[in-house]
């Protein structure tokens, strides 16, 4: 079964991500057609990059390192929920995606953003660093507004049309996320 991951991109005291990734966890799970598992960043305390070799070469040195590739390396596609913190993602997701490469490779990924208006310039710029990485990232997106999604900006409170958003973009991770499986596994020779 397709295994995707949401990252939980913020670990901020208070922060609103919790509680989104939460619903998107929920959402998910019930539709039943992949596996889904949170995987919040607050549990994985990577340092501000400290690998001395470029991820790209995969010669990864720290414990922490070693064991946050060992995490993304399962999943065939990813749920970022992202807020936007001075028009792009939070340091934390940006600094937790650099420290791989190839894990990252020939996967999926959307984009559930929120910010004042629904963190759109930080679901940009996860688009770029997810073309870099090899990522497909899919059209469907969930942007929350601070202004109508949360009660004072703080308790999440998502508009209905939300659900349809979610739905639409997981048919699309979920559909890309199969698809992308066979590019990265090596082809069944026929023997004649």
């Amino acid at each position: 079964m397709t295994r995707i991951a949401i990252i939980l991109g913020s670990t901020r005291p208070g922060r609103n991500g919790e509680a989104v990734a939460r619903w998107v966890l929920e959402n998910a799970q019930a539709r039943g057609t992949a596996e889904y598992e949170l995987v919040d960043l607050a549990d994985y305390p990577l340092p501000h990059l400290d690998e001395a070799v470029p991820a790209s070469r995969g010669q990864y040195a720290g414990e922490h390192t070693k064991n946050w590739a060992a995490t993304i390396a399962r999943f065939d596609g990813y749920v970022f929920v992202t807020p936007e913190y001075n028009h792009s993602t939070s340091g934390v997701l940006k600094n937790a995606i650099d420290y791989l490469y190839a894990e990252w490779n020939n996967k999926a990924g959307a984009v559930v953003s929120y910010g004042g208006v629904g963190g759109a310039r930080a679901a940009e710029h996860l688009r770029l660093i997810m073309g870099e990485l090899q990522i497909a990232d899919v059209r469907g997106q969930v942007a929350l507004s601070l202004i109508n999604d949360f009660r004072d900006f703080s308790v999440f409170e998502p508009l209905p049309f939300q659900a349809a958003q979610l739905a639409t973009m997981l048919d699309q991770l979920e559909s890309w996320s199969g698809a992308l499986r066979t590019v990265r596994e090596p082809a069944e020779v026929a023997v004649a």
